[in-house]
């Protein structure tokens, strides 16, 4: 799961434009061919038993709102929240722990089909879940206990289906954590998706989370002379996605600002919230942006004012578009960088300014991270302006996979650096460029969909012999997903019919979008599927 992200600072941003020459730049070493980040480094508690919720509240500011429903306007303040996070740790004490307590959380897209909850709880060892009502009877039909959640915070407590939730919001705080939890322990583990096999458990311990905290969020919020406890934040992305767990259930309440958060996108109520509530900070994925830019350019575009900084993530933007959002926003800071969800979405931020010739760069290498280009076919070590694959290191890297130690031996080797797949190059100034991926990932409106998880599903269907998927290009969505298939010479069956079966299964972001029927999937001798083949015979004929 990869995240990109790139920043145009305002006056605000203290960065030095010093240059450094060719041969002995200080971030990079001849030597040893690692690249160090610019930045000064950032001191990361040194206390072994701190976790995750615990270093985040640990931050003194002067805060007051920490959430606000952007449809009710209801709010809550930082006291308030702080409460109820040892409220429910209270009342889960004889359960399940928390985060707060030592237990380990996994997030999923409300939206993910029962056969992708099976999976992923199974492989997890789910003990328990927090859900919707819409969701409730599945998930206890899997055998998991539930807590029904309320979608508002002015539910009524007397109601029975919330009455479990209500009881341990309201618990005595009488829990005494034992000091056992370490940085080291397990805290989340999220899903991400390989090369070629299907999504893999991302296990991050309580020391990746609290480097996500001081390298990403911390660290952007120290580059302004803002105060941090006036700055409001807009929720839109999901927050089971590393980009939007890292800032929204982690960063930003970190900070002392204030969230408001939307249930669901909708171009009228995102208008709507940034001006009635005066947002000064957008995090989004591409469509957003392009949403954004025609919205400015529009009638609505004096309600948007309060924009002082938007931030892109989960997918590249092309020049273009960054170009007319710049253009549209000429008061708004833009950012956009690159980390993944092994790096705790830690890697690199952008610092370029509007007219910068760095408008496809990533950004700069994020503080207390190193790296290294390696060239595939040698192993050798890249210098600036050479090509190669990204390698990283530093305290925000993954634990493993889970339940995989191949595919977590073969990402993360003996001496810690991480095998992104990524295929980039640093240019004499020490800014990264992405120039391709090794892995074929399809990157659809922000969400990363494995290929080999739409053809397992296809694999199901009575009428197709093979089948393959890749990314097609789309204006709107970026990249959609294209099954390619060959079908039995008897079936009677439709790309229609083929598109329907998939949607049936899967969430509706991994839906096929279109087919195409051939005579043969094109593979290597060992049988790996040629995507760049498949892709290069569908274009070639435009």
């Amino acid at each position: 799961m990869t995240t990109f992200f790139h920043k145009f600072p305002s006056k605000h941003t203290q960065f030095s434009k010093q240059k450094h020459t060719i041969d002995q730049p200080h971030w990079y070493s001849i030597e040893t061919g690692i690249y160090n980040s610019k930045h000064t480094p950032r001191t990361l508690p040194s206390d072994p038993f701190i976790d995750t919720v615990s270093h985040i509240f640990s931050h003194k500011h002067n805060g007051k709102t920490a959430l606000i429903d952007s449809s009710t306007g209801y709010r809550m303040s930082y006291s308030e929240l702080h409460t109820l996070v040892q409220s429910m740790a209270c009342g889960l004490h004889h359960q399940i722990g928390v985060l707060y307590l030592g237990a380990i959380v996994t997030t999923m897209n409300p939206l993910s089909s029962i056969l992708e909850i099976k999976k992923q709880t199974l492989d997890c060892n789910v003990n328990l879940a927090f859900t919707l009502s819409s969701r409730v009877k599945e998930l206890s039909e899997l055998g998991i206990v539930c807590i029904n959640v309320p979608q508002n915070a002015d539910f009524d407590c007397n109601l029975g289906e919330f009455s479990r939730f209500s009881e341990l919001i309201s618990r005595n705080q009488d829990l005494v954590r034992p000091r056992t939890i370490t940085q080291n322990d397990t805290a989340a583990i999220l899903y991400s998706s390989g090369t070629t096999g299907a999504s893999k458990g991302v296990v991050l311990t309580h020391r990746n989370l609290i480097s996500g905290v001081e390298l990403f969020v911390q660290f952007e919020a120290s580059q302004y002379d803002d105060r941090n406890e006036e700055n409001v934040y807009l929720a839109v992305i999901p927050m089971f996605h590393i980009y939007g767990l890292t800032l929204f259930t982690m960063g930003i309440l970190s900070l002392g600002s204030s969230i408001v958060v939307m249930n669901k996108f909708d171009p009228n109520e995102m208008i709507k919230a940034i001006s009635k509530y005066g947002v000064t900070h957008f995090p989004a994925v591409p469509p957003l942006i392009t949403t954004l830019t025609k919205i400015g350019k529009s009638v609505h575009g004096a309600r948007l004012k309060s924009l002082k900084q938007v931030s892109c993530g989960a997918a590249p933007l092309n020049t273009k578009t960054i170009q007319e959002f710049v253009q549209t926003f000429p008061l708004v800071d833009f950012i956009q960088g690159y980390g993944m969800s092994e790096s705790t979405a830690v890697g690199t931020r952008g610092f370029n300014t509007r007219d910068s010739k760095n408008y496809s760069s990533s950004g700069l290498l994020a503080p207390n991270m190193e790296a290294k280009v390696v060239d595939c076919v040698t192993g050798s070590c890249m210098p600036p302006g050479k090509t190669g694959e990204l390698w990283l290191r530093g305290p925000a890297v993954m634990k493993e996979y889970l339940n995989n130690v191949e595919a977590s031996n073969s990402t993360i080797d003996k001496d810690g650096w991480l095998h992104t797949g990524d295929i980039v190059y640093f240019d004499h100034e020490g800014f990264l460029y992405i120039v391709d991926r090794l892995k074929d990932i399809i990157k659809y409106k922000g969400f990363q969909i494995a290929p080999a998880d739409l053809e397992d599903v296809l694999a199901c269907h009575p009428a197709i012999v093979d089948a393959a998927v890749i990314g097609d290009v789309d204006d709107e969505a970026g990249e959609v997903p294209m099954a390619f298939i060959v079908k039995k010479p008897e079936a009677d069956v439709s790309g229609s019919d083929i598109i329907d079966f998939v949607a049936k299964q899967v969430r509706p972001h991994k839906k096929v979008r279109k087919v195409k029927f051939v005579n043969a999937i094109p593979k290597s001798a060992a049988g790996k599927i040629l995507r760049r083949e498949l892709k290069y015979n569908l274009y070639s004929r435009l």
